[in-house]
């Protein structure tokens, strides 16, 4: 089986911070959000992995690579212009199904930190009877129709989707499965796989089916607040199947001054430097050679690799731009 790894998106909701990184190279206990999902991938078996680039690709391709290290073998699908979420996977369709045998494929949003069982999914999309042109992860939140609702039922012993973006209990979560010959039917050019795919298609009178996710970690980092948020609850020990990384601790390489004060629970990554009299803590990321000032105060934050703290950081985070308040929902 392949996936795709949707990552061209620009990310303009998290302002500067997404002009330095794309969305999917966010740090997340001092590790890219992409690498989760390739953990996630990778841990259930799916080693061939499509990912598409647009705004700073160069990050993505120099610091991820072929994937070898991580256990994966990574091809790239480059967009000269954005895409869509349907239209990226359509003008990838060449790298998802080089033999053209229309084995069906997994997409997954790189934004995401998704502890989604894909051998369950895998597993449903296969026994179901019919070949459904698509089968949706969701999951059911009380705020739905904000995320675009999902309308869920149940037909026998499967769960149908009867509609999208009206009425429902259920959100999108990012995560579908498909086939190549299901996406070759979308418009060429820029296409969004909802809108432009499964919503008519449904309506015309096509079958979708859902995979229920009912527990479980699931993180989106579309935002300032979101982003710290995720950082503070894998801290705070939020459970993954797949981690790809330690992601709370002290690195045994940082160095701590003897009267620095460390208030669990923290990632304080390698080569970190934490100064005389400085308070870390809680529920703070220091990433691999970032500094923390004397007398700093950094707390309910994230400072990312190779950046200076100083004075006092709460809910923010500091990258090489400046420091970001958490609360700014930019966009």
């Amino acid at each position: 089986m392949r996936a795709m790894l949707l990552c061209a998106g620009l990310g303009t909701r998290l302002g500067e911070l997404s002009d330095q990184r794309p969305k999917p190279m966010l740090p997340v206990c001092d590790v890219p959000i992409l690498r989760f999902g390739i953990a996630q991938l990778v841990g259930h078996g799916i080693r061939d992995i499509v990912i598409n680039l647009h705004h700073r690709g160069d990050v993505i391709e120099s610091e991820i690579g072929d994937g070898a290290r991580l256990g994966a073998r990574i091809t790239y699908s480059r967009e000269a212009t954005l895409l869509g979420t349907g239209g990226g996977l359509k003008h990838a369709l060449h790298l998802l199904d080089p033999d053209g045998a229309d084995q069906p494929f997994v997409s997954m949003n790189g934004k995401l930190i998704f502890d989604v069982d894909l051998t369950a999914l895998a597993a449903a999309f296969a026994a179901a009877p019919g070949e459904p042109l698509g089968m949706m992860v969701v999951r059911r939140v009380p705020d739905a129709r904000a995320w675009g609702a999902v309308d869920v039922r149940p037909r026998g012993d499967e769960l149908g989707v009867a509609d999208i973006l009206g009425d429902g209990e259920h959100m999108f979560c990012g995560v579908h499965m498909t086939r190549p010959s299901v996406v070759a039917k979308l418009p060429d050019g820029d296409a969004c796989m909802v809108r432009q795919g499964y919503l008519p298609w449904l309506r015309a009178g096509g079958r979708f089916l859902a995979f229920e996710h009912t527990g479980g970690y699931f993180a989106e980092h579309s935002t300032p607040a979101r982003y710290v948020a995720g950082n503070r609850a894998l801290l705070a020990g939020a459970h993954l199947s797949h981690p790809p990384a330690r992601l709370g601790g002290i690195d045994p390489t940082a160095r701590i001054a003897p009267d620095a004060v460390v208030h669990a629970p923290v990632r304080i990554g390698p080569g970190a430097v934490v100064g005389p009299g400085a308070v870390v803590g809680p529920e703070t990321v220091i990433g691999a050679g970032a500094t923390v000032a004397p007398g700093t105060l950094v707390e309910r934050s994230v400072v990312w690799a190779g950046c200076h703290a100083a004075g006092t950081v709460r809910d923010a985070i500091v990258s090489a731009a400046g420091v970001t308040a958490a609360g700014d929902e930019i966009g």
